[in-house]
């Protein structure tokens, strides 16, 4: 255990800073570890940790097969050994079309398996986790859905190839107790409770692995940096957003023509985009963080400059 040999090396001041695993920057970050990987999918997919192996960590860009394709860019795509490909994204605040991008991914996934000429038995499952620190089902309380193709009358599973989890935090039941189960993790993504995760991590030793990774990763200066950089970034994305939406509600109730609104929205998007450049030359955020958010490669984002 490697803790206590940590705390030691924390100064009084900088003791209670420990970053928010619900960051994307600090889930990816935890996510390079193989032990935190195995444990985390080991729930994913109900088996016992023994049962994943070894897992390894892809590209984090889907393929494109014409310039007019749109880019997949996944947050942790990983690789079972026996051929299943989950990506884990975390997402912080709600997004607009966040269940189509969702599906555009699994798709995507889905379908880069395949080289020209070769057969539909070579694909293998593939699943598209969402953790998300907002509410998204509104109409219900639970907290943990796992949505598969079924048929509509028998319910009966049409194809378990391609499957959706979402994992939402804001809804973790708080007097449940199961220390190798899913919502466990939750509770540690969720954050940032210094000493329910510290419980969390003595009950389990995945998670243990993470915390302790957690706590090394909050005294890192380096790493700190990028840490707060990025949720720098993401306040100032969603503030913009919002002063943005506000401005157009604004305009529409001026009573503008009928065709303002789709030319406001787009100049909401124009907006964002901009605001991303400008964090980027301020060095708020790297190259590949801004074309990320602008849901583009790297060369593309590069061209707005």
């Amino acid at each position: 255990m490697r803790t206590n040999e940590t705390n030691q090396k924390i100064t009084n001041g900088q003791e209670e800073f420990i970053m928010k695993p619900y960051v994307d920057w600090c889930f990816k970050e935890l996510m390079r570890n193989p032990k935190t990987r195995q444990g985390f999918i080991a729930v994913l997919l109900k088996v016992p940790p023994e049962e994943i192996g070894e897992t390894i960590l892809l590209k984090n860009e889907l393929s494109r097969r014409s310039e007019e394709e749109k880019q997949g860019i996944l947050d942790v795509h990983v690789l079972l050994r026996n051929g299943v490909q989950i990506d884990m994204e975390m997402q912080v605040a709600y997004v607009d079309y966040w269940d189509e991008r969702q599906m555009f991914y699994l798709c995507k996934m889905f379908a880069d398996q395949l080289k020209k000429g070769e057969g539909y038995e070579k694909l293998q499952k593939c699943i598209q986790v969402g953790i998300l620190n907002f509410t998204y089902f509104h109409d219900d309380d639970i907290s943990y859905h796992v949505i598969n193709f079924r048929d509509n009358k028998t319910m009966k599973l049409y194809s378990d190839k391609m499957e959706i989890q979402i994992l939402e935090l804001p809804k973790i039941p708080e007097g449940y107790q199961d220390p190798d189960g899913i919502v466990a993790w939750m509770k540690f993504f969720r954050g940032p409770d210094k000493k329910e995760m510290e419980e969390l991590a003595k009950e389990n030793p995945y998670l243990e692995e993470a915390y302790e990774d957690l706590l090394e990763m909050s005294q890192d200066e380096e790493k700190r940096r990028e840490y707060e950089a990025r949720e720098r970034a993401i306040r100032d994305y969603e503030h913009f957003k919002h002063a943005a939406e506000r401005a157009a509600e604004r305009a529409l109730k001026e009573g503008h023509e009928k065709g303002m609104r789709q030319g406001i929205q787009e100049g909401i998007q124009q907006g964002i985009q901009q605001t991303l450049i400008d964090l980027y030359r301020k060095q708020v955020l790297t190259v590949e963080q801004a074309a990320v958010e602008c849901g583009m490669t790297v060369e593309e984002f590069q061209k707005l400059l």
